[in-house]
């Protein structure tokens, strides 16, 4: 996929930030709905380890990425100037607050009112990070990311995931939340998703530069992308199916639901990397 997946700390890093902020979203709505459920609002939180052990694993990614600690300290230097300063702070940001938040809440010492008001302010958090990553890639002399499908492609994987990693936390504990509506909600991001990669693929033939087309950036696209699909179908697959049946999904092919997922977004994000090129002298289309 060109040399897309030589980013792949990046890939790491975008995918997994994305579910985890979408996850949060969904154990944050599940565990405001529980309030009068003490016992099930602590399994709850519980069960967040997770998802903030895989935003741990997404900043590591992201500092090798940088080559070393110090490196990823110095991108903090230009904070309200540059979007790479911005992402970082604003992930860190989202971060701290949330893991403070579920450190009380662990320990029982975080009061109710408060603690709605603190999860509430985690979500949004989440989404302000989230479209912080999408403004590095506004680069107007990158034209292949320089549009609206990047931003649509970095929200799509938190609705891809976000909501499968959050009802297989939730299953783990013994907790249904809306599953149905989230599932539904999914494959509507998927539709979306395909819809992106046909309008994408069409605007790329039309994007060259002096010395390059954009189209031969990542010759096996279409197959790549049908791959991308075929992953995310499977992996929606192992949520929707026991719902048709009305049976409850299980954990293990919950689980083996969000590794397809997230196992297709990272094809889909290499794709995004290997398609970076600048305009060179000039961009025609």
């Amino acid at each position: 996929m060109g040399n897309g997946w030589s980013e792949w700390p990046l890939v790491l890093f975008t995918v997994l930030g994305q579910c985890v902020v979408g996850a949060v979203i969904i154990m944050g709505l599940a565990w405001n709905f529980t309030s009068n459920n003490g016992k099930l609002q602590q399994k709850i939180v519980r069960s967040m380890f997770f998802v903030w052990l895989l935003m741990g694993i997404a900043f590591v990614a992201s500092v090798m990425h940088l080559g070393s600690p110090l490196r990823a300290f110095n991108s903090l230097n230009r904070v309200g100037h540059s979007a790479l300063s911005n992402e970082i702070a604003s992930g860190s940001v989202f971060f701290a607050v949330g893991g403070f938040w579920w450190l009380l809440a662990m320990v029982q010492k975080m009061p109710a009112a408060l603690g709605k008001v603190w999860l509430l302010l985690t979500m949004v958090l989440g989404l302000v990070f989230v479209w912080a990553m999408t403004r590095v890639y506004q680069i107007d002399t990158v034209p292949t990311w320089h549009n609206g499908y990047t931003t649509l492609s970095f929200f799509i994987t938190v609705v891809l995931g976000g909501p499968l990693l959050g009802t297989l936390l939730l299953r783990a504990v013994g907790y249904s939340y809306h599953s149905t509506k989230l599932a539904t909600l999914s494959v509507l991001a998927m539709f979306v998703a395909i819809a992106v990669i046909v309008l994408q693929g069409s605007d790329l033939a039309r994007i060259q530069s002096s010395i390059q087309q954009a189209s031969a950036l990542v010759p096996d696209y279409a197959s790549l992308e049908v791959w991308r699909i075929a992953l995310l179908a499977a992996g929606l697959g192992c949520w929707i199916c026991p719902l048709l049946r009305h049976t409850s999904p299980k954990t293990f092919g919950l689980l083996m639901g969000f590794i397809l997922i997230v196992a297709g977004e990272c094809i889909g994000r290499g794709i995004f990397y290997g398609l970076h090129m600048t305009v060179g002298m000039a961009v025609a289309g």
